[in-house]
């Protein structure tokens, strides 16, 4: 049998060896623009990330290295449509082909946009947005602002607080406000304000710009720092249209550092003016209640007991007096009632006295005792009579009674009566009983009486 050449086979690995090959070096999968709906998507916190891309048709698997998915600015979702930039390649230990994706962005919304409208629903799930403001101290000592130290908005807000409230001091705390690293310098800053923790305000702020300019300012950790401060914080970041999350979670919104600067402060020649106004009311408030206490005491000097003190007593000694009197026939009174109350009882206990009782008790006893000894008397007697009269019907009744009259009782030997002649045998032993004794007879003859 011939040897097969198999010179001519490739083996699977070359294969797919190959076909990478062509992947990778064909210009047109290099560099590739998809659009497609996010599928199979489990998202992995700080990983690569592995989803598929499909259309109505076709169907591609993707994977995003961690460095790549790191700059993406929203969350990516099952069936979200998004357009998607990188190389095609093939996979050799499955020998499928995928995507490797080196940026994403919502189909449609921008991806600031779309991860701005994620991030204020997942804070308002939170509940960040209904949490209590912090007041604003009135008359603030010092103001820490949190901004570029070369931007024109520390200038603005010096600017501002000089003119109106000059005692206020204010400190810098220089912040990037813009690119990479910015959250994260802004955050920093706003720690370092309350550890300190002497600063009564802090305004944080930048100018005006694109979404790309102010995003630091809707990143989550500013928020979290913001709504973590202790101490009050006002928001000023971009124009008047612009609204970024620290707006809406910080305790005080400005449309502009310098209307933030307003807000923080007042106006000192207003504070004075007011303060000179209250002076003046508290001093006509005193000399008012000074007088009122002045017209008091001379309506005390002028009063006729102070005058004569003598004729205090005089009122008091007329109300002792008659207070003596009714207390005198009160006493009497109640004296003269006692009496009577003891007279009236000393009646009812001579009336209800007990030798009375005693007596009718005794007699009614008397009466009682000979009711119950005649009528023992007569009971004994009836019984007595009854008694007679059951004896004597008894007696009568009685064999010994019968006997007496001269008859008797025939009975065998086992003291059985005989009554009829059927109950005597001829020869037989026959026992009479008499009044005195007793008789043995032997019976000779037995007749029947045909009448019976």
């Amino acid at each position: 049998m011939d040897q097969k050449d198999n010179s001519k086979y490739l083996t699977v690995t070359a294969l797919s060896q190959y076909l990478k090959r062509k992947f990778d070096v064909d210009p047109y999968l290099g560099h590739v623009y998809l659009m497609g709906e996010i599928s199979n998507y489990r998202p992995r916190p700080n990983s690569h990330q592995y989803f598929s891309l499909k259309d109505n048709k076709a169907k591609i698997s993707a994977i995003m290295f961690k460095s790549a998915f790191s700059k993406v600015k929203f969350v990516p979702e099952e069936g979200m449509k998004v357009l998607v930039r990188g190389r095609i390649s093939l996979y050799e230990p499955s020998g499928t082909y995928q995507i490797y994706v080196d940026s994403m962005e919502p189909d449609g919304l921008g991806a600031l946009y779309l991860a701005l409208e994620q991030l204020k629903k997942k804070l308002a799930q939170q509940g960040i947005f209904d949490l209590p403001k912090k007041p604003i101290p009135q008359f603030p000592k010092q103001i820490a602002v949190v901004t570029s130290q070369s931007g024109a908005v520390i200038h603005d807000i010096m600017t501002t607080v000089e003119r109106r409230y000059p005692i206020a001091q204010i400190v810098l705390f220089p912040a990037q406000v813009q690119g990479e690293g910015a959250a994260e310098t802004i955050v920093d800053q706003l720690k370092r304000i309350n550890e300190k923790g002497y600063f009564d305000t802090i305004i944080i702020g930048r100018g005006g710009g694109s979404i790309e300019d102010l995003w630091p300012f809707n990143e989550e950790i500013v928020a979290q720092a913001i709504v973590s401060s202790s101490i009050p914080v006002i928001s000023s970041v971009g124009h008047e249209t612009d609204t970024t999350i620290a707006d809406m979670v910080a305790d005080l919104r400005a449309a502009t550092p310098t209307a933030a600067a307003e807000l923080a402060t007042p106006v000192l020649r207003d504070v004075l003016l007011h303060l000179q106004d209250l002076n003046v009311r508290m001093y006509n408030a005193q000399n008012q209640i000074i007088q009122s206490y002045r017209d008091r005491v001379t309506n005390f000097a002028n009063n006729v007991y102070l005058q004569h003190p003598e004729r205090i007593y005089d009122d008091y000694r007329l109300r002792v007096d008659k207070a003596t009197d009714k207390l005198c026939q009160t006493m009497l009174g109640l004296i003269h009632n006692s009496k009577q109350i003891m007279y009236d009882q000393e009646n009812r206990l001579v009336k209800s006295s007990p030798r009375d009782q005693l007596h009718y008790y005794d007699t009614t006893v008397n009466n009682l005792t000979q009711q119950m000894l005649t009528s023992v008397r007569q009971l004994i007697n009836n019984k007595k009579n009854t008694f007679g009269s059951r004896v004597a019907a008894l007696d009568s009744l009685s064999p010994l009674k019968t006997l007496s009259r001269g008859y008797a009782i025939p009975t065998d030997d086992n003291n059985k009566i005989l009554e009829r002649t059927s109950d005597y045998k001829i020869n037989d032993e026959v026992n009479l009983k008499v009044i005195d004794g007793t008789v043995t007879l032997v019976t000779k003859d037995i007749s029947e009486d045909n009448n019976g």
